[in-house]
């Protein structure tokens, strides 16, 4: 009875890792499938001259230089801004926030803007940014609009940090004589950074990919700049944060809904694997990253 017990208790857990690989292997088929079309439709497209030229409105022949440049510069800015917010409301909740409604009402909030979609929060940003604060389509309403959909990630990443740093450290402080702050900079703070450094960059490439939130925000046109002109106050500098950016995410969902450009078809696709590749090269930045920031503060190899 024992054996027959036995032997169906294997065959059980034979069955369900069979079909849990399954999954798996159905869920990573559909991925390289997804990546494959794009890079083998797109990388064709992709030249020096692709990635350097402006794009153009009517003509072939375009490139996607002005859009690269501001979906990194926009970027830039989003991690800017909300980096400081999240850490330290990642700090009060890990570290100084107590059990009670107040705490669990705010986590409850940010697990909510955390959920919302992107277009709402676009939406938002049109209507508090553009209009009643009358920043226009500019770079800087793209990077206030994303920062909300960035801080929840940010916030719910620090805190997992925080808290996955063993407890004994923190007593290991208190018994130096540290203060709790003290012992949140300079022993917590440095054991929690390879899962900090990790959060931020996977972060950068959700912001790099997005779209909904940048149309109402960031706008779908960008005017003719200056890359030799460095004065953010100068209105023809590409550093100018008020002047409108359309981004390569915006500017891939504009070929694909009014695109009137001969070649849309071509530009949309080498332009959607130049975003996929970025993302890419993102994600294998926080691994790295990550990895020699543990490797660094524990010591190994």
């Amino acid at each position: 009875m024992n054996e027959t017990t036995t032997t169906r208790a294997n065959r059980n857990n034979r069955l369900a890792l069979l079909g849990i690989k399954g999954m798996v292997a159905i869920v990573v088929l559909i991925l390289i499938a997804l990546l494959g079309y794009i890079l083998i439709t797109g990388l064709p497209h992709v030249s020096w001259h692709f990635l350097t030229s402006a794009s153009k409105e009517f003509g072939a022949g375009g490139g996607i230089a002005n859009e690269l440049f501001n979906s990194i510069y926009i970027l830039l800015l989003t991690l800017v801004i909300s980096c400081p917010l999240a850490l330290g409301a990642g700090i009060y909740l890990s570290e100084f926030a107590k059990p009670s409604w107040l705490t669990r009402t705010v986590r409850t909030l940010i697990e909510v803007l955390s959920s919302l979609p992107s277009i709402v929060v676009g939406l938002f940003g049109y209507l508090v940014l553009v209009i009643k604060f009358q920043l226009d389509f500019s770079i800087i309403s793209g990077a206030f609009a994303l920062m909300f959909v960035n801080i929840p990630l940010l916030t719910r990443n620090t805190e997992e940090a925080l808290t996955a740093v063993p407890h004994a450290q923190r007593e290991a402080g208190w018994a130096l004589g540290l203060s709790q702050w003290r012992t949140i900079t300079k022993i917590i703070l440095p054991a929690a950074v390879p899962g900090l450094v990790t959060g931020v960059i996977l972060s950068a490439g959700r912001i790099f990919g997005e779209a909904a939130a940048l149309i109402f925000t960031a706008g779908q046109s960008t005017p003719v700049v200056s890359y030799s002109d460095w004065n953010p106050l100068s209105p023809t500098s590409f550093l100018n944060p008020m002047r409108p950016a359309e981004t390569l995410a915006v500017h891939i969902w504009k070929l694909n809904t009014d695109g009137i450009t001969p070649d849309a078809d071509q530009i949309s696709s080498g332009a959607s694997a130049v975003l996929i590749i970025v993302i890419l090269l993102i994600i294998l930045l926080s691994r790295y990253l990550g990895n020699y920031c543990y490797r660094k503060l524990s010591g190994t190899k």
